[in-house]
């Protein structure tokens, strides 16, 4: 975990496929801790193609039949159907807007928000912002991708900065950015 926080955590993504990655992380955290899905990671890179869009998206009935099997995830039948309908989906989005990043990223106008988050007090669960992408995502055929894990997913990838400002982490990552709406 700290390893993740102190590398990863908050650092800009604009790679398809690493957001791809962490849409199908995020989707199988629902319901379960961070930390139990940061050490499954190797695991689900090995069973989901190294998180190959393309790849993941021609998963078919017999491989998640054999993925059921695979104890390195988290084996739960309705998480992993959602990985492969959001890899068709994700396609799709790729198609109209160019890459996923060009999508994602004009919710926040390409600039992380500063979260203002100075006590654990101040973090939320959600946001305006979070809802719309959710809601969005929801339309274009994406399914666990709530506005909670969505705002988790944006955590993640950088489009928000929700370092405590105490942290070493905020500053670097606090550059061109806007305040949270």
């Amino acid at each position: 975990m700290i390893e993740y926080h102190d590398a990863e955590w908050g650092v800009p993504v604009h790679d398809d496929q690493k957001l791809f990655e962490f849409l199908v992380l995020e989707g199988a955290q629902a319901g379960l801790s961070w930390s139990t899905i940061l050490r499954k990671r190797l695991a689900y890179q090995r069973a989901f193609a190294g998180f190959d869009v393309e790849r993941v998206a021609r998963f078919t009935t017999k491989k998640l039949d054999r993925l059921m099997l695979d104890a390195g995830i988290v084996r739960n039948r309705l998480k992993l159907e959602s990985a492969v309908k959001n890899a068709r989906a994700f396609l799709r989005v790729q198609e109209e807007f160019g890459s996923f990043s060009e999508y994602q990223w004009r919710f926040v106008d390409g600039v992380p928000i500063q979260g203002g988050i100075r006590s654990k007090q101040d973090i939320v669960p959600r946001t305006a912002v979070s809802d719309t992408i959710s809601l969005d995502l929801k339309k274009r055929g994406f399914n666990f991708v709530g506005s909670t894990i969505i705002y988790a997913h944006m955590q993640a990838v950088g489009m928000v900065n929700d370092h405590l400002f105490e942290c070493f982490r905020h500053a670097p990552l606090s550059g061109k950015s806007k305040r949270r709406k």
